[in-house]
């Protein structure tokens, strides 16, 4: 796929003085439902009401959607209170279903990201149709994975194309439902920067209270617009209660936001440098996550030396270690200097971990 200014065209038209929002609940549960949300936020900063409609969920037995008939709910939405809509579609008859009703914007959820066979089913019965259709990432962090599905829906000579973060699964037990691995959109927009990237924080953070930080970070990285999920009554909703804010709580992120405006030379330098130092900062973060996991190993590894009578420093695994890392350092344009400096201090704290076991 090339990377082209016309990818920009249709966020662009909406001449929005802030990010696209995209708000409404996880789930259509009942046409009261949507249509009261949808009043609740048609004065707000959202300008697209979603909603799911076919809710594949992960265990059978849980809320799977009401099917076909929230389409009509979403209908009247629209004519009552001029906003678009939006839902995910997992398969060609959802697309039919969701073209006669006239839905504005179609997602690919993340399972259906992961298959080449939906994916290309999906961008068959999407021929060169003239609606948005937004590509969340797949469930494991996989950018080929990613940019090959929205390659397929832009060879069906489909132009009004985009992509969601959402997150990734892992089997590490985080602050967050769904790791965000910043570094992934980041290369994606390095990659694609004309390619509209919109975050989803509900299902990155999978509890309400870290929403506001998420979309903060996202702005700050320059996304074009965020899809929260919203509900006037999250803690009784049928589907993902605990993620979904209300519509008040949308209003108040959004006037709490601190958006960078470009105006002139000046004012460009000073978003280019903002969005490059949050790449920093997001890096730095995994850095600290990451010698904490290693830390973690280093107190097993000082337990495991207690129990056998070991000494703490193993000199020819060290020297095997730095060896390593100075070669790798090097393909990575690091200096020996640095590496050494760096790594003696990793040892230096590894072998603190230990000591403190070995004499508790």
């Amino acid at each position: 796929m090339e990377n082209k200014k016309e990818l920009r065209n249709w966020i662009d038209a909406f001449g929005l003085p802030h990010p696209l929002v995209i708000a409404g609940p996880c789930s259509a549960e009942t046409e009261d439902q949507v249509l009261k949300i949808a009043h609740q936020l048609k004065d707000t900063d959202a300008t697209v009401l979603r909603a799911g409609i076919w809710k594949p969920r992960t265990r059978p037995g849980n809320f799977e959607g009401v099917g076909a008939l929230g389409l009509k709910w979403l209908q009247r939405a629209k004519e009552e209170t001029g906003m678009l809509t939006a839902t995910e579609v997992a398969n060609a008859t959802h697309v039919r279903l969701a073209l006669e009703h006239d839905i504005d914007i179609l997602w690919i959820g993340a399972r259906s990201t992961v298959s080449p066979f939906i994916v290309q089913e999906i961008a068959d019965s999407l021929q060169g149709t003239d609606k948005i259709v937004l590509v969340k990432n797949p469930v494991n962090p996989d950018l080929p994975l990613w940019l090959g599905a929205v390659e397929r829906l832009y060879s069906a000579n489909i132009e009004k194309l985009g992509v969601i973060h959402r997150g990734f699964s892992t089997y590490e037990k985080t602050r967050y439902r769904n790791n965000p691995e910043w570094q992934i959109p980041i290369e994606l927009q390095n990659r694609f920067p004309d390619l509209p990237l919109i975050l989803d924080p509900s299902h990155i953070a999978g509890r309400r209270d870290i929403i506001f930080d998420l979309c903060q970070t996202a702005l700050d990285l320059s996304y074009d617009g965020l899809m929260v999920e919203t509900h006037f009554d999250p803690d009784n909703a049928w589907s993902d209660a605990k993620q979904q804010v209300t519509p008040d709580r949308l209003v108040q992120i959004m006037s709490d936001l601190k958006i960078r405006k470009a105006t002139d030379t000046e004012a460009e330098y000073r978003n280019a440098l903002g969005t490059l130092r949050t790449q920093i900062d997001v890096i730095d973060h995994q850095l600290i996550e990451m010698l904490g996991k290693r830390m973690k190993v280093a107190d097993k590894i000082g337990a495991l030396k207690k129990e056998k009578n070991v000494a703490i420093l193993q000199t020819r695994r060290w020297n095997e270690i730095l060896g390593k890392m100075i070669l790798e350092g090097e393909q990575n344009q690091l200096s020996e200097e640095f590496v050494l400096r760096i790594f003696k201090a990793i040892h230096q704290e590894s072998i603190n971990h230990q000591e403190k076991i070995l004499q508790g």
